[in-house]
This record gives structure tokens, sequence and C-alpha cells, in this order.
């Protein structure tokens, strides 16, 4: 199983490409081939998020992704089983992204030790600010997880310092306020937050929120970031095509390669 650490240096100057799917989207079966056609499709890291009632953060597309899942009997137990369904098929890192109080409901040392054996790399929680995260972070250093956080446009040169402290795997950078969704443009200020996040910290960078199409990567890959993170343009194109599951894997396919002809373009260039 392959650390962040791992993948980043491997990249050197190249990005990250990061797919976002939501664990049973739209059933077990389906979503677990949907998560194998991205590992093959040149996923450097995958980004899995556990289906939840009330994701805050969340637009449209991710919701209905959600309740999909959630119709079809996933749960947390299920979902830990999916990673380890998926990590006898690839070796690449996989984060969880999900809310807080589906840990609390859990256990949060259940929670941990079971995303650990599952192959789990990471937990990013999307609602709980850095003051409530001490019992966690101390969960994932026992563990042996790695830590990733959420920076926003909002946060002050000092907490990105803070938070950039407390991260092991990469920072999740926030691209603008709101909730998660396809945007058609990419603004300046998201560029200027990963610049001004790199003078703090050497932390990996990976952006997310609105990044849909290659013009975007190529933008947040030559502001300095190590990674896109893609979510809501996969999630849409699976419920666009709930009645054809073959035409998700070659959708699929062909989206995601473009993306990741654009990841490896060298950011020096």
């Amino acid at each position: 199983m392959k650390s962040y650490q791992q993948v980043f240096s491997e990249l050197r100057d190249k990005g990250a490409l990061v797919p976002f799917i939501v664990i049973g989207d739209p059933d077990y079966e389906t979503s677990l081939n949907i998560a194998k056609k991205i590992v093959d499709s040149g996923a450097d890291i995958l980004e899995l998020g556990i289906p939840f009632s009330d994701p805050i953060a969340d637009g449209p597309t991710i919701q209905e992704a959600d309740i999909r899942a959630l119709k079809n009997g996933m749960n947390t137990d299920k979902a830990f089983e999916f990673v380890s369904d998926l990590r006898r098929y690839t070796d690449i890192p996989i984060g969880i992204l999900c809310y807080y109080n589906l840990i609390y409901q859990y256990g949060l040392p259940r929670f941990y030790s079971n995303a650990a054996k599952s192959g789990i790399n990471s937990i990013l929680i999307a609602d709980a600010p850095l003051e409530e995260l001490s019992d966690s972070l101390k969960e994932v250093t026992k563990n042996k997880l790695d830590s990733v956080l959420m920076i926003s446009p909002l946060t002050s040169d000092e907490r990105i310092k803070q938070i950039a402290s407390k991260v092991t795997g990469f920072i999740y950078v926030v691209s603008r306020l709101g909730v998660t969704g396809i945007k058609s443009d990419l603004r300046s200020s998201t560029l200027q937050l990963v610049k001004r996040i790199k003078k703090h910290t050497d932390k990996p960078l990976c952006v997310g929120f609105g990044i849909s199409k290659p013009e975007h990567v190529k933008a947040i890959i030559g502001a300095g970031a190590d990674g896109a993170i893609v979510g809501s343009a996969i999630v849409d194109l699976i419920g666009k095509n709930l009645k054809d599951k073959k035409k998700i894997l070659s959708e699929l396919d062909r989206f995601l390669k473009t993306m990741k002809n654009v990841t490896d373009l060298d950011r020096n260039l």
C-alpha cells in the first residue's frame, strides 16, 4: 500500500489526479467497478465519501449520490468492507471523507481501528474544526494513519500554519466558499490562495470544490498545487447514466484520462 509521501515523491513536478466518489453509489457492485475503473484510468490517489444523510458541505449532486447509496443499504461497516475489497485491486492511497456524526456514533477508537485494518490511508472530517480534532488526531497517530485537513479562502495565515503543522498527508484546499458542485470557471482567487498557502508550508496541496475541466486542473497545477480533486463532475456522470452501467465506465475512462493528461504536465513549464 502506497503512502501519500511516496505518491507525491514519485510525481515530483507533476500533479496528482485525485478522483472522488461516494461509496455504494448507485449500489455496492457498481460502485466497486467504478472505483476500479477510476484506478485503471490513471488516478494517483482516491477519495471516497461515506454516505451521510445530512452532508452540509456538499451540493445537490453529491447529496443525491448519498441518498442513492443509503437507499441501497450502505453503512459504515459496509464502507470498510468496500475499501477492503478495493485494496485487493490497488495499492494507491485511499482517503475517506466523512462527517463527524458518523465517527462519533460508531465510536472513535473502533472507527479508526477498522479504517486502518481495511487499508485506508486517511480520514478527512468535513465538518470538524481543528479545535475539535484532538481526539481524532490521537487515533490517527495510534493507528498509523495520515492526517488530511482543510484550508479555505477564509483561513488566516496564522491558522494556515496551525493546520499545516497537524497534516501528515496533504492539505485539502477548498477552492471557493459554498458547497461542492460543478463550476464552469475557476476564480483567480483560488490560484492566489494556493500561492498564499505555499508561502507558509511545504505540505502537499490538493485543490477541490468545483474542479471539473482540464483547464481548471492545468491552472491549479500551474499555480503550484500538488493535486486536483475531481468529485462532482464524476458523481454527476454516474447520476446521468444510471440506466447504462457500461456507459458509466466508458465515459469515466474517457473523462479521467483527459484530466490525467493535464496533471502529467510539468508544473515548471
